[in-house]
């Protein structure tokens, strides 16, 4: 695919998230929460987050759609130590769920305790790797 087309798909992908989130803030006006779809209920504790995460896509699609060739590579320790922060915050809220014996329920299936101790050891695995490599690569 050329970069023409991709500038035209995230174009198109930038309009359906905006009348995503148009069609969320529509139904939160107008109290139509909760709802189901699907089996999943939902309630307008999920506006908020929906409304950031579908204005950061937004963003994305944007910049990538009409800047498609002005976007600067990222240099390699830069996207390793980005990684790694993501890592560590994931591994972090592993380790939350698991002292504070949170519940977790996905579709109607509670989650076990003893997953989040492997997501834990596995991001925090990641984490350590990305930071490692990041540092090997500035002493070059």
């Amino acid at each position: 695919m050329s970069y023409r087309g991709l500038r035209e798909a995230a174009k198109f992908c930038a309009g359906i998230v905006t009348a995503d989130l148009l069609t969320v803030l529509w139904m939160w006006s107008n109290n139509l929460f909760p709802f189901q779809i699907w089996g999943v209920t939902w309630t307008s504790s999920v506006v908020l987050p929906g409304v950031i995460f579908d204005l950061a896509v937004i963003i994305f699609l944007v910049h990538y759609g009409w800047h498609l060739g002005k976007i600067p590579r990222p240099r390699e320790r830069t996207y390793l130590l980005v990684a790694g922060v993501i890592f560590t915050i994931i591994a972090l809220a592993h380790l939350t769920r698991i002292f504070t014996q949170g519940s977790l329920v996905i579709f109607n299936w509670s989650v076990p305790l003893w997953l989040s101790w492997i997501g834990t050891i596995v991001t925090a695995y990641l984490a350590y790797a990305s930071f490692h490599f990041a540092t090997t690569r500035s002493r070059r």
